[in-house]
């Protein structure tokens, strides 16, 4: 199968969900180093500059397959929103019900991050179930998650 690049692809329109790679350094709740966020945003904005739906997902620490509330993705949501200067919806969920609705909302321009995705043991276990699940949420999928892109894990 030959593999595409941001160049192939028509986003306009789409639900784009992109695996980034958001492991940061969090300290009193916050991002303490926003270096992997940062170098995320030339695709995030090439997606939204070309009006795509972008939905992304990513993990944070090793919860071991929980819930870990200080392992939230949401303080990278506020970081994400300063550094594009507008919103980004938050799911707190990365599969089901919850993150489906999420992600159907979203217009054109608009973000939405999914919880972590290590609070489920199918990620890291390479669910295809999971891997399936994580899948309806898109019509597009990008990987611009180079560091985790060598893991078996379902979202990869």
């Amino acid at each position: 199968m030959q593999k595409l690049t941001m160049k192939d692809l028509d986003v306009k329109g789409k639900k784009v969900l992109m695996r980034v790679d958001f492991n940061v350094p969090l300290k009193g709740g916050k991002v303490a180093d926003d270096t992997r966020i940062r170098a995320a945003l030339p695709t995030i904005q090439s997606i939204l500059g070309q009006g795509g739906r972008l939905i992304l997902m990513s993990h944070l620490g090793r919860p071991d397959g929980r819930r870990v509330d200080d392992m939230s993705l949401h303080p990278c949501r506020e970081v994400l929103e300063k550094q594009l200067g507008g919103r980004v919806f938050f799911s707190d969920e990365c599969v089901g019900e919850k993150a489906e609705a999420a992600a159907s909302k979203l217009k054109e321009g608009e973000v939405l991050l999914l919880e972590n995705l290590r609070f489920h043991p199918e990620e890291e276990k390479n669910d295809p179930e999971f891997a399936r699940k994580l899948a309806r949420l898109g019509d597009l999928y990008v990987n611009d998650a180079f560091g985790t892109a060598h893991r078996a894990h379902a979202s990869t």
